[in-house]
């Protein structure tokens, strides 16, 4: 069951979103970006009011743009899609399974150091999984607009356990370990490929994965092989772009331009762009979108039962 979800919520066919498991590259396939979306989809009306109307090339391009940029969910015809069906700082389209996304109640429920002992319920996962700076407690405690649900700390690599928080008693937040940090206490340390990754492969409640992704800085290799791993997996997946509100250094590049490099460089391996936003704990950006956006996820998990 869960492995028939995850196909129909990434794509109706496997290989034609991932490059991974095809020799041949996909003849039309373009890489994601980080594009004026309203800009692209708003010319779709217009062609129809103007003397191109009689041409169905405009038609076919604005199918194309939406077919190679934006996220449709299942529901939704994207030939359909219209500027104001486009969440406001993502790629992501909002389609007939959207539905209530208040955080009425949330509450911690465990810590596992192992996968096989997290929660046995048939509740809905999200996962959150990150390098270990990149924020992802601040972004639960903004979520769930609770300071101090998760912890957060200055000291990268403070989470080693797999921590589950319960959400209006229906559907779960995971908070996963950090990669890339070696400075965990010894007692502590893992192998976060076996430890993590056996989450990933034998959990059928998963829905999909937030992965985050510091847009202060350019594209990481190690967030692009993590990326890359969840891909072959045909594991769903939504790339959650953080600190959307900083700029490093006097000299750093804008967080939209690192955005957009980083969707250039995925893109060469996946020919249809996973679903992105943008956020940012400090000034709110993204939080009701995100949640929106996991609602018609977990209603469409939800139905699929």
């Amino acid at each position: 069951m869960a492995v028939q979800f995850r196909c129909r919520l990434i794509n109706p066919t496997i290989s034609s979103l991932l490059h991974f498991s095809s020799p041949h590259p996909h003849p039309h396939a373009k890489p994601p970006f980080l594009p004026s979306l309203c800009a692209s989809i708003s010319q779709k009306p217009n062609f129809r009011n103007s003397s191109a109307a009689k041409s169905s090339k405009p038609a076919a391009v604005v199918s194309e743009a939406v077919r190679t940029v934006l996220f449709v969910p299942p529901g939704v015809e994207p030939d359909n899609v219209t500027e104001d069906m486009v969440l406001p700082g993502s790629n992501i389209v909002v389609g007939p399974y959207a539905g209530d996304a208040k955080i009425k109640e949330v509450g911690f429920v465990k810590s596992s150091s192992r996968a096989k002992d997290c929660p046995k319920d048939d509740r809905p996962e999200f996962a959150m999984l990150g390098r270990s700076n990149v924020g992802k407690s601040s972004l639960i405690n903004f979520l769930a607009r609770k300071k101090d649900l998760a912890l957060t700390s200055k000291k990268p690599g403070k989470t080693q356990l797999i921590n589950h928080f319960l959400v209006n008693r229906s559907w779960y937040i995971v908070d996963l370990p950090g990669y890339g940090f070696a400075n965990a206490p010894d007692s502590a340390r893992m192998d976060w490929s076996a430890f993590t990754k056996g989450y990933f492969l034998n959990r059928e409640t998963l829905v999909s994965a937030l992965l985050l992704i510091d847009a202060s800085v350019p594209p990481q290799k190690i967030d692009l092989d993590c990326a890359n791993w969840v891909g072959r997996n045909n594991i769903p997946l939504t790339f959650v772009f953080t600190k959307c509100d900083k700029v490093r250094g006097g000299k750093g590049r804008r967080p939209d331009e690192n955005i957009t490099e980083f969707q250039e460089v995925i893109g060469e391996n996946y020919r249809q762009p996973p679903p992105w936003i943008m956020t940012s704990s400090v000034t709110g950006l993204g939080r009701d979108e995100l949640l929106l956006h996991i609602s018609q996820l977990r209603n469409y998990w939800d139905q699929d039962e």
